[in-house]
């Protein structure tokens, strides 16, 4: 890939459908009186079961009261409005009514139900847990990049989600977990059953937004920084000495997003971002470039003007895969709402994970799984070449799996939508999709987005590239669109001492000049 002059400058500062709606009926837990025992009183005993393997599993528990208010026992890893079962809990809680929502990632369908506890009675109830897709063993393997609870919660949080990789949040410039002890000499850990968490993934998340660094061995020095002083740019410049490096754009409207993507640093954008709540949406932009309301009303409209960033940056020929972050230990969610699946085939090995990431075969989702997406039998991420004059016919198969009502596949080409398919139309033609024709360079995507009234629930594959006659598609539109942005930025910096505004402002300059050189390359509208 050739350097362009903006990126100089940085480097010289440092498929079959299995449609399947499965709601999990509500079931009443009629709780058995326990004689001749000396236990207090008041105590539920709960025991989780897998259904297949019939041995304890951990999961997350949302338990509510008569009101309808979050319950928080004691004596449990509790966030939010929920906690975590590590197979078996005795929960002491007040004689009432009570009902549970009970879950395990997105592979296990959701466990509802209610029970009643009366004063003076011992309870125990165990409960099944039925998987219905093991995407590891079909070659994926899921992560979330903004994980910030307690390192020693994690193999906890990551077994009762069902979650593979996480890069653990542990410094950013107002904390840092080192500052008042060694850095481990095992960063990076085993989870059981089937995971791996690094504990020196750290964000700059200041005036230009939260850039997330991952796979470092130390801390980068930013706990002095200031809002704008030293520039994003530079923390970014210096993080490429660290040789395993993986820098994310946690969310696409960060105000810097045009300096970043001009320092050709960024491996990957977090398209399914903490904005997308379990619940509902986080509807604003602090940190960020608001978006225009009247064309992305709520409830949608943030995750859907993350979309739009996101397939612009594709329209402006920057290939760059979609990754995907929960925000647990900031926002509500727990970890792994938000995740990304990599395909690694049959072992899941950590620097194969992130290099596949990096290369695009990914999937992300906060709800649907689209399993083994294929196009003329490839994955995500693959660049499909031709001559110049020749015409490239795409078809993509895959299998869907749902825990919530999704209506249509929607196959997007260079930003649009080129076809809106039916559920049921794609099992009739046994997992196929519609061929996509492409007579001049583009992409395209699988996207499959639910019917929630209040968040924006969806899964998107990454991108599928074509190009024909060595000439990548650029749109002059959307290198205008980053090069305006550029100018909004720097407008808001307001430093008043020169050398300090200079520091900084050189990067936005760098970024001004890639992408007015992006604008002179476009070769479309």
């Amino acid at each position: 890939m050739k350097t362009r002059p903006a990126q100089a400058v940085f480097a010289m500062l440092a498929f079959c459908l299995l449609a399947e709606w499965m709601p999990e009926p509500f079931v009443w837990v009629t709780l058995p009186t326990v004689w001749g025992q000396a236990r207090p009183r008041e105590q539920l005993e709960i025991r989780v079961l897998d259904d297949q393997t019939g041995k304890p599993i951990a999961v997350r528990m949302h338990l509510r009261d008569a009101r309808n208010r979050p319950v928080r026992p004691s004596g449990v890893v509790y966030w939010h409005d929920h906690f975590i079962i590590p197979g078996m809990a005795v929960l002491e809680l007040r004689p009432g009514i009570y009902t549970f929502e009970m879950e395990r990632g997105p592979e296990y369908k959701i466990r509802t139900g209610g029970f009643t506890i009366q004063r003076g009675d011992a309870n125990n109830a165990v409960l099944r847990m039925e998987r219905f897709v093991d995407m590891n063993d079909e070659g994926w393997y899921s992560g979330d990049l903004l994980v910030r609870r307690d390192v020693d919660e994690i193999p906890l949080l990551m077994a009762a989600e069902d979650l593979n990789v996480v890069p653990v949040m542990t410094w950013n410039h107002e904390q840092n977990l080192w500052s008042d002890q060694p850095i481990s000499q095992d960063l990076l850990r085993r989870a059981e059953p089937r995971g791996l968490y690094h504990v020196m993934a750290g964000q700059d998340d200041r005036a230009g937004g939260p850039l997330s660094y991952f796979n470092l061995s130390q801390p980068l020095p930013i706990e002095d920084a200031e809002p704008e002083v030293p520039s994003s740019g530079h923390f970014l410049v210096l993080s490429q000495r660290f040789p395993d490096v993986h820098v994310d754009i946690e969310k696409p409207f960060g105000w810097d997003l045009p300096v970043w993507i001009a320092s050709g640093m960024i491996d990957s954008i977090g398209l399914c971002n903490q904005h997308m709540q379990r619940e509902r949406m986080l509807s604003d932009e602090v940190g960020g470039r608001p978006r225009d309301r009247l064309s992305f009303p709520e409830p949608h409209g943030n995750g859907r003007w993350s979309e739009y960033i996101y397939y612009t940056l594709l329209e402006s020929g920057i290939r760059l895969p979609p990754s995907a972050g929960s925000g647990s230990g900031i926002g509500p969610n727990p970890p792994g709402y938000n995740r990304v699946y990599v395909h690694c085939g049959p072992k899941l090995d950590h620097t194969a994970w992130w290099d596949n990431l990096r290369a695009g075969r990914v999937m992300v989702t906060n709800g649907p799984l689209i399993r083994q997406p294929l196009v003329n039998g490839e994955l995500p991420g693959h660049v499909f070449r031709a001559d110049q004059g020749e015409t490239v016919e795409l078809m993509a198969t895959l299998s869907l799996s749902i825990r919530e009502s999704v209506e249509y596949l929607e196959i997007i080409k260079n930003g649009r939508v080129e076809h809106e398919v039916r559920l049921d139309e794609v099992a009739r033609a046994g997992g196929r999709l519609p061929v996509v024709s492409f007579d001049a360079s583009g992409w395209m995507l699988v996207r499959a987005v639910t019917d929630h009234p209040r968040t924006y629930r969806f899964a998107s594959t990454g991108p599928y590239y074509v190009e024909i006659g060595d000439q990548p598609r650029i749109s002059r539109r959307a290198a205008e669109f980053f090069a305006d942005w550029v100018v909004l930025r720097a407008r808001e910096i307001d430093l008043p001492d020169p050398q300090q505004r200079e520091s900084v402002i050189r990067y936005h300059r760098a970024a001004r000049d890639f992408w007015a050189e992006r604008v002179s390359m476009a070769n479309v509208d």
